[in-house]
């Protein structure tokens, strides 16, 4: 049988990232300040772990205007999608494996 360790995805090792994601699964988008505030982390910490999930095609983002106010906000791809079920998914396994 094999060993659902391998199908754990290192994108998703961080905390941040787990929520992020976590938060994109259940809402259609989530702009940058609601993440800010959800998972209560600074701009910058916050920015770099977006930037690497989309740079790994894991979320889209899009970017407009509530009124004059710049409004960024973040989408899960379906690629994205997949990858992350698939982590979830080898993680339930590790832990029905050690019961």
């Amino acid at each position: 049988m094999e060993n659902p360790i391998n199908h754990l995805n290192k994108l998703f090792d961080s905390r941040v990232r787990l929520g992020i994601m976590s938060a994109l699964m259940v809402n259609n988008e989530v702009n940058f300040n609601d993440l800010k505030e959800l998972l209560e982390i600074t701009d910058g910490n916050l920015a770099s772990h977006l930037k690497a999930l989309e740079e790994n095609s894991i979320i889209k983002v899009e970017k407009g205007f509530i009124g004059r106010k710049t409004n960024t906000t973040y989408k899960i791809t379906k690629a994205g999608e997949k990858a992350f079920k698939d982590h979830i998914n080898a993680l339930e396994k590790m832990i029905r494996a050690t019961k």
